[in-house]
C-alpha cells in the first residue's frame, strides 16, 4: 500500500510541475496585440511630412507607464489631434481626437505580431452632432523603415467618403521623447 501511494504521490507532482511550466510559458508569451505594440513603439520620436495644406508634424510619446502611445498630429491650418494607441488583446485599439469635436475609436483585426503595416477599422464614434457631421473611418498606418512611415486617414463628410496620405520622416535631431513612469 506504500509503494502505491508513493507511486500516486510522484505522478501527482510530475502532473503539478508539467502544469505550473505550461502556465508559466503561458504567462510570459505576449499576444499579437502586445508584439505589434511593441514595434509601433518604436515610433517615439518627432516626424514631419506634407499635405496639400502644407507641413504636418507628428510626435509620439509613450503614456500611462508605456502602456498607451500618443500621437500628436499637427497639420498645417488645422487644429491639433491627438490619437491613443493602446493593446487590445490580440489588437490594437486607437481612439482619435478629432479636430471636428468628436471621437472615433479604431481597431485592427486580430494581429498575429509584429507587422508593418496595421489597419484600423471604426468600431464607434462619439461626440458626433449629427449623422452627417465629418468624422474618419479608418486609418492605415504602414511604417517603411525605422526612419519613414506613411498613414492614411479615411473619412466621411456629407455622405462622401474620402481619404488623405501623408509621408512621414523621423527628424533626426529629436530621436526619442519618452515621459517617465513616475515612480
Amino acid at each position: 500500500m506504500r509503494l502505491r501511494n508513493t507511486r500516486i504521490l510522484a505522478c501527482v507532482a510530475a502532473l503539478l510541475g508539467l502544469w505550473g511550466s505550461v502556465v508559466l510559458r503561458a504567462a510570459t508569451e505576449k499576444t499579437g496585440g502586445e508584439l505589434a505594440f511593441d514595434q509601433l513603439k518604436m515610433l517615439v520620436g518627432e516626424w514631419e511630412g506634407k499635405n496639400e495644406n502644407g507641413p504636418v508634424k507628428i510626435t509620439y510619446t509613450l503614456v500611462a507607464g508605456g502602456t498607451a502611445l500618443m500621437e500628436r498630429l499637427q497639420p498645417a491650418k488645422e487644429s491639433e489631434m491627438i490619437t491613443m494607441y493602446s493593446v487590445d488583446g490580440g489588437r490594437i485599439q486607437a481612439s482619435h481626437y478629432c479636430s471636428y469635436g468628436n471621437q472615433p475609436q479604431m481597431r485592427t483585426e486580430t494581429l498575429k505580431g509584429k507587422g508593418n503595416i496595421y489597419s484600423f477599422s471604426l468600431v464607434s464614434v462619439t461626440g458626433l452632432k449629427s449623422p452627417d457631421e465629418g468624422h474618419m473611418t479608418g486609418l492605415v498606418l504602414t511604417l517603411v523603415d525605422r526612419d519613414h512611415m506613411k498613414q492614411e486617414w479615411k473619412n466621411i463628410s456629407h455622405g462622401r467618403s474620402g481619404s488623405e496620405i501623408v509621408e512621414f520622416v523621423r527628424k533626426p535631431e529629436k530621436a526619442a521623447t519618452v515621459v517617465p513612469s513616475g515612480h
